[in-house]
């Protein structure tokens, strides 16, 4: 694992062990990620994918080394977070981690080298009216993980057993359309309330608690275990007190773990070219700020390592023999067919 700096200030983006750590609310968390692509703008562009129940904007930033090749062909990857409203660990980490992408960039080569050829996008917050009515210090509970109209987007999304919860949601159809606009072909939901990845598939047709593996199965194993053995304690698999049992690596199938129905990571795999996992990054659903530096440090290597997976996979324009685009090309890969993949609108 690659040597980092051991805080860097959500302000300033300098390395600062007296930097103090606290959660920014959406007008703040706003006008952080605005100044910050004001003033990385050789390497960042801020955009809303859409707006919350109550109106807030659902803000995404993209980085990457505009000066270096076309960025449309390079690899798109994202970081999703506070999908549920109450564990907002993600969209601290997000905020620090787009900084941190931008003042080291040209300073570290794992940066430099992840930056030249991978295009991120962040996501720090798909549930901001959840944010706002949630408490700092709960570690359980359901106070604020729902959106405005009271629906668990991580129970919304369309699901190929139609068993997703409730109408599609303005922040679940704003990452739908997300999808389709960028060809990304790497993802993590970043959440909190144990310390494990799970990678897909969270639902099967019996619902019933048991092993559920993708035709890629081996790949996620692999991409789940680059985050947990980069982690700074994820990686021994030791359970939470809320947790039935521990976790052996640090990684587990969803549906081993708890049935979901309707929930994104499935909804990325099956529908899109995308492999997307859910990070669980504290056993505290909503810890007090003042362990944000150290959440800092257990996660930045891990974030690194998996995003730099990006950098292996397939990607490119799908096009006629007159070099037009195709729009929802089938791509089929040799010893893969079972899931076909296909290109973005």
């Amino acid at each position: 694992v690659q040597s980092l700096p051991r805080s860097v200030s959500e302000d300033t983006g300098r390395t600062d062990a007296n930097s103090e750590p606290r959660y920014h609310n959406y007008d703040e968390l706003t006008s952080s990620l605005q100044d910050l692509a004001k003033e990385c703008a050789d390497l960042s562009t801020l955009s809303s994918i859409g707006d919350s129940v109550e109106g807030r904007h659902l803000w995404a930033i993209e980085i990457s080394a505009k000066s270096r090749g076309n960025i449309d062909e390079r690899a798109h990857f994202k970081y999703i977070a506070n999908m549920h409203g109450n564990e907002p660990v993600g969209r601290e980490l997000l905020l620090r981690f787009a900084r941190y992408l931008c003042t080291q960039y040209n300073v570290d080569e794992n940066v430099t080298k992840l930056l030249d050829n991978v295009h991120i996008h962040l996501l720090p917050s798909l549930n901001p009216d959840g944010f706002e009515k949630s408490v700092e210090g709960e570690c359980s509970g359901e106070q604020g993980r729902y959106n405005a109209n009271g629906v668990d987007l991580n129970r919304n999304f369309p699901d190929r057993f139609n068993r997703s919860q409730g109408d599609i949601q303005p922040e679940t159809r704003a990452v739908m359309r997300w999808m389709n606009e960028f060809p990304f072909v790497l993802s993590a939901n970043l959440h909190t309330g144990s310390l494990v990845v799970n990678y897909p598939y969270d639902a099967n047709k019996d619902d019933k608690v048991m092993d559920s593996p993708t035709p890629d199965n081996d790949l996620f194993r692999s991409l789940s275990t680059t985050f947990s053995y980069a982690h700074s304690t994820m990686y021994l698999g030791e359970k939470c007190p809320n947790d039935k049992r521990g976790f052996p690596g640090g990684i587990t199938n969803g549906a081993d773990w708890y049935v979901v129905y309707g929930g994104m990571q499935d909804y990325n795999y099956v529908n899109s070219s995308c492999l997307e996992v859910t990070i669980e990054q504290d056993c505290c659903k909503y810890p007090l700020a003042g362990n944000l530096s150290e959440l800092w440090d257990d996660n930045l290597p891990a974030m690194m390592a998996y995003a730099a997976r990006a950098q292996g996979s397939v990607y490119g324009t799908v096009k006629t023999s007159d070099g037009e685009p195709v729009v929802r090309a089938t791509v089929l890969v040799p010893g893969r067919q079972v899931h076909p993949v296909k290109t973005v609108e």
